[in-house]
């Protein structure tokens, strides 16, 4: 396989909300990105994007020269990746467009370049099948929005060299994002199936009338999910233990919690559950469009990285201070 050249030209292929949004995070981060989309008011939408997200995500971490002029579009796929040295693909959830789309970008692109598929649930195996260098591809699965959220999942398929998924681990940490590697390749990879176990849950005790969405979301947001934006579930049993910490409580408390998932419910998805979500959301949103619902989000989301930036001993490396394309 041919050596990973330093990454200097990023293509975005595909630029709904995620690849919008993996622009911005590249922009800001110093890159010269090309964009390509098929849609007619792509780049109307993807630059008007950019704008509004640019103060965010500078604020998280800003590269020397860094400047949203730096960013360009064309809506020929083979233009857009011709001299891109890492290419984040953001294309609808279809393994056949996702198959076909690949092994036009992979025998358009430089022999030396990576390709990064922001596929939520598509494997990387299914998603290379038919590229002539499948070695150089990767899953890098963001968390939304990728310009603010540092967590991104890296998995290769059956015939991805290992040195890429080493190599596309170093850029993406060297960028400002926590890359977590995933041993195994399994549809949904990680963060989507906790969120969706949780989630479960959730709209069981729902159905069931425990709570109303509201509740339940105040619940997640201001008991584990507070904790859950300082440490990860492990590390928090850890400080559950008291004194004895992660060994104690496997000893005492563990049992405990096994014998409660018997109790976890599957919750019966019907219509009218589903209306009820609806009206339940719209009435907690009270009269909130979904961008000032965003807005608020991703400012408090932007607060929160700040604070773990100054105090988290294992974070992804977030800084306000300048990083040069050298870093990277």
């Amino acid at each position: 396989m041919n050596a990973h050249r330093p990454v200097q030209r990023v293509a975005i292929v595909g630029t709904g909300t995620i690849g919008a949004s993996w622009a911005a995070h590249y922009l800001v981060r110093g890159f010269d990105v090309t964009a390509t989309d098929p849609a007619p008011t792509a780049e109307t939408a993807l630059r008007s994007y950019v704008e509004a997200a640019w103060d965010a995500a500078a604020s998280i971490g800003l590269a020397a020269g860094a400047s949203p002029d730096r960013l360009s579009f064309t809506a020929d796929l083979r233009q857009a990746v011709a001299d891109a040295d890492f290419v984040q693909e953001n294309a609808p959830e279809r393994p056949e467009l996702k198959v076909k789309l690949f092994a036009d970008i992979d025998e358009a692109t430089p022999p030396d370049a990576i390709l990064a598929s922001s596929s939520s649930g598509i494997t990387m195996s299914v998603i290379q099948a038919e590229c002539r260098h499948p070695e150089r591809t990767v899953i890098g699965h963001p968390f939304n929005p990728p310009h603010i959220v540092p967590l991104v999942e890296v998995v290769g398929g059956t015939r991805t060299d290992p040195d890429t998924v080493r190599d596309v681990m170093a850029f993406y940490a060297a960028i400002g994002k926590k890359p977590v590697h995933l041993k195994k390749e399994l549809p949904g990879h990680v963060a989507n199936r906790i969120q969706a176990a949780l989630y479960r849950e959730v709209v069981y005790l729902v159905q069931q009338g425990v709570l109303d969405v509201a509740d339940s979301d105040d619940a997640v947001s201001w008991g584990p999910g507070l904790r859950w934006g300082v440490m990860g579930p492990h590390l928090l049993w850890h400080l559950g233990g008291g004194e004895g910490g992660i060994q104690h409580f496997m000893e005492t408390l563990m049992p405990r919690m096994v014998a409660s998932w018997q109790d976890l419910g599957t919750p019966e998805f019907t219509p009218e559950l589903q209306q009820a979500i609806v009206a339940g959301v719209l009435d907690e949103a009270n009269g909130h469009s979904v961008d000032e619902l965003a807005d608020r989000r991703d400012a408090m989301l932007s607060a929160l990285l700040a604070v773990r930036a100054r105090h988290d001993f294992s974070g992804p490396g977030l800084t306000t201070d300048p990083v040069t394309e050298e870093g990277t």
